[in-house]
């Protein structure tokens, strides 16, 4: 099971997906929208996604976890649109036979997931929003609360180690020209 939905994530769905006979391990990892980030009071997410290269790509990593690690079934569910606080964004599930394989294999995938798959997310909280970039080079664009289409023009981008994005954070894929990278 790999796929994208605007619809609340049901784990049970994946547990069922990776239920195998021949698995005495399932590691289930689910991320959630937190309340807070870099002093910042959380209102909710937003997450964009470029659907069938998302899915392509999840599918590779789900491959290369296959070809690591002897793990019997893997599915990844991730969601898309509003995502309120306390509510899944992603979800991964593993089987194997035994844990350090399953648990191994999961934190690949989410890994990985986060490095290369075209999905963007956007964090609102009191006074604006930000794209959330990728995480390793902690790029962003920030818009006013006041004006939420802001143009490239009036937003302002937010970094925290480097003045532009490398170019390995850019994507042109983006859903705008004020959103530089990944989440």
């Amino acid at each position: 099971m790999i796929r994208l939905t605007d619809q609340p994530i049901v784990v049970d769905d994946l547990l069922q997906a990776v239920a195998d006979p021949a698995a005495g391990a399932v590691v289930l990892f689910v991320g959630t929208t937190r309340d807070h980030n870099e002093g910042r009071s959380v209102e909710r997410l937003e997450y964009e996604a470029y659907a069938g290269m998302a899915e392509s790509e999840i599918a590779k990593i789900a491959d290369e976890a296959r070809a690591r690690w002897p793990i019997a079934r893997l599915a990844v569910v991730h969601r898309t649109g509003v995502v309120p606080i306390g509510s899944a964004s992603v979800a991964i599930a593993v089987s194997s036979a035994h844990r350090g394989d399953a648990f191994a294999a999961a934190r690949f995938a989410i890994d990985r997931l986060k490095e290369v798959v075209p999905i963007w997310k956007k964090e609102f909280f009191a006074g604006g929003a930000v794209w959330i970039g990728d995480q390793a080079c902690r790029v962003g664009t920030w818009e006013d609360a006041a004006s939420p289409a802001a143009s490239a023009s009036s937003a302002t981008s937010v970094t925290s180690a480097t003045s532009a994005a490398p170019s390995e954070c850019r994507d042109a894929g983006a859903p705008s020209a004020a959103t530089p990278a990944r989440r």
